[in-house]
C-alpha cells in the first residue's frame, strides 16, 4: 500500500473548507490535469459517488469513488467537533481509501488533514514502489491543498 498524510493550515472558518473540499467539481481547479464529475443525483452525504479523471488522452485513468463517512464540522470555535469525509477507492489504477478532516482553529482559520491509504494496479508496482508513490502523493496532494487553500482564502481577506 502507498499511505501518505498531509496537512494545510487554511485561513478561513471549518465550514467554509468544508464547503469547498466537498464541492466534488472544484477539485479539478486545484489538482493539474484532472477533471471531477458526480455520478450520483446527491453530491453529498454517504453513498454519493463521483470520478476523479485525471491524465492527458490515453494516458488518463478513472478513479471512482464513493463517500463512506460524512460529518461535517460542528462550529468554527477551537473545540468544536472536527469535520471528516472519507471515500473508498473502487477504480481499476486505484484502489484503497481516502479522506480529510477539517479542524478549527482559532481566528477563523482551520486545519485540513488529507491521507490515503492506496493500491495502484497493477500490485506489484505499489509493492516496489510504495514509498516512492506515498512521496509523489505527499507533494501532489499537498500542492492540491496549498491551491484550495489559496482559493478559499480569497474569499476572507
Amino acid at each position: 500500500m502507498a499511505q501518505f498524510t498531509v496537512t494545510q493550515q487554511v485561513r478561513a472558518p471549518a465550514d467554509s473548507v468544508w464547503a469547498a473540499m466537498v464541492d466534488w467539481p472544484r477539485h479539478g481547479d486545484w489538482a493539474p490535469l484532472t477533471v471531477v464529475r458526480v455520478t450520483t443525483s446527491r453530491p453529498d452525504g454517504v453513498g454519493a459517488e463521483f470520478v476523479a479523471r485525471t491524465g492527458i488522452g490515453p494516458l488518463a485513468f478513472d478513479d471512482p469513488m464513493t463517500v463512506e463517512l460524512w460529518q461535517p464540522p460542528g462550529g468554527n470555535a477551537p473545540g468544536d467537533r472536527p469535520g471528516r469525509c472519507d471515500v473508498v477507492k473502487r477504480g481499476r489504477v486505484v484502489a484503497g481509501r481516502a479522506g480529510f478532516s477539517v479542524v478549527p482553529l482559532p481566528g477563523g482559520r482551520c486545519r485540513v488533514e488529507w491521507d490515503e491509504d492506496v493500491t495502484v494496479t497493477p500490485h506489484r508496482v505499489t509493492r516496489f514502489a510504495g514509498p516512492l508513490l506515498s512521496f509523489a502523493g505527499r507533494i501532489g496532494f499537498g500542492a492540491t491543498l496549498r491551491a484550495m487553500a489559496r482559493d478559499v482564502e480569497r474569499q476572507f481577506r
